[in-house]
């Protein structure tokens, strides 16, 4: 039972620093969020593009080399 109440007492001290630590952080503003937002939007979709036209384009290398091979 002793067992207990030291992991119970650890928590809750767990618990008081997060807090503590949560009060120190700086939050961006929601102009920030979604500025920051838009900027990933926009690389995934530009990553998303890029591989996919490489996909296309090894596809095809692929399938007119497989063409010839035969």
């Amino acid at each position: 039972m002793a067992e207990k109440k030291g992991i119970v007492k650890r928590l809750f001290k767990y618990l008081k620093e997060a807090k503590s630590e949560l009060k120190k952080v700086i939050w961006p503003s929601r102009k920030e969020i979604i500025s920051s937002t838009i900027v990933v939007l926009v690389a995934v979709l530009f990553f998303v593009l890029l591989i996919g036209c490489l996909d296309f384009f090894f596809a095809q290398l692929i399938k007119l080399i497989s063409l010839k091979l035969l």
